[in-house]
């Protein structure tokens, strides 16, 4: 482990220093850890000379020496506004006081170092309409998340009071989210619960981990159908850690189809996804409306590129295209891993 020194309050800008161990890995992780940070954020404070090693520049992929001294500054924080952009988003519910968003993969939810531009509330601004204000500034309307690659439902929040009773929910777990995912190998049974706590990977700070210290998280998989080489899931959560599907599957040894980050990447071209591309939907939201206490069910059927892969990995078994597939397969189901 590093040994993080104390960070200089009295300097201008904090600081951090951190003295590299016999093992140390390379710069851009060592520095990620230091800050609570991602590598990303590393390889910028690096690139921009924010971090020196006894005094000296050096690249990210640097590894330090045992007992070297790596010393981060960080910058002051620079406001940065946050534009509307004209962005086709498909929207599948709306009214007054919230709307729900088929969010396309490769779209990021909010603004952050690196994707300025291009995103979710990027689009939600460019279309108008109230949002509520969220939790902080650049994150007006989002209720929840999903990761950059994973398509499908998402609850936006068009007033303050739609967004507490919504966030409310989501912390009680009434709101139901059923994911559709491929999975490489078999799962030992047809419905698998996964009760393992989740955290930044100590290792690895853009990875997220099974950590015996980590918040408590929970999924539940049923496998709808098996193939050759996949199994086809659906995926329930009971609740709503960072990347926790993810990290859930792969700690049973059965990555996502398509995740580079998590061991599922390799093989992609034998069910021809796309690159970058992992085989993750939010396909089922089910939730009372906050405002007027209807029940909400509301459905996405899978994206083309989801649908070519799944036909690929089906083979004889594949639905006919006219059909939904997730129905055929039974993914809507009220099946016991609602509880």
């Amino acid at each position: 482990m590093t040994e993080r020194g104390a960070a200089d309050s009295g300097a201008p800008n904090p600081r951090h220093v951190v003295v590299a161990p016999a093992d140390a890995p390379r710069l851009d992780v060592l520095v990620a850890a230091a800050i609570d940070g991602s590598r990303n954020q590393a390889a910028t404070l690096i690139a921009t000379g924010q971090v020196e090693v006894e005094g000296r520049r050096e690249r990210a992929s640097y590894r330090a020496r045992e007992g070297e001294r790596v010393t981060v500054t960080i910058p002051p924080a620079t406001a940065r506004e946050i534009v509307g952009e004209s962005i086709p988003l498909n929207i599948v519910f709306e009214d007054e006081h919230l709307l729900v968003v088929d969010k396309p993969a490769g779209m990021v939810v909010h603004p952050a170092p690196g994707n300025w531009t291009g995103t979710l509330v990027n689009a939600l601004k460019g279309r108008g309409g109230p949002l509520s204000t969220g939790s902080e500034e650049g994150r007006e309307g989002i209720v929840h998340r999903l990761d950059k690659e994973t398509s499908g439902l998402m609850l936006v929040a068009r007033s303050d009071r739609a967004h507490r009773v919504l966030g409310a929910a989501l912390q009680a777990r009434r709101i139901v989210r059923r994911y559709a995912a491929l999975s490489w190998g078999h799962l030992t049974e047809d419905v698998v619960t996964v009760d393992r706590p989740i955290a930044r990977d100590p290792r690895d700070r853009t990875r997220m981990a099974v950590v015996n210290t980590g918040r408590a998280a929970r999924t539940t998989f049923t496998r709808l159908a098996r193939f050759d080489s996949v199994d086809l899931l659906r995926a329930h959560l009971h609740s709503g850690r960072t990347h926790q599907i993810r990290v859930h599957l792969a700690s049973l040894g059965h990555p996502v189809v398509g995740d580079d980050t998590y061991g599922g990447g390799g093989g992609r071209k034998l069910v021809g996804l796309p690159p970058r591309r992992h085989f993750l939907h939010a396909a089922w939201l089910m939730f009372t409306h906050p405002v007027t206490g209807a029940a909400m069910d509301l459905r996405s059927p899978l994206p083309p590129e989801l649908r070519r892969a799944l036909k690929a990995a089906a083979g004889p078994d594949a639905p006919p295209e006219a059909d939904d597939a997730l129905e055929t397969f039974g993914f809507y189901r009220a099946d016991a891993d609602a509880d």
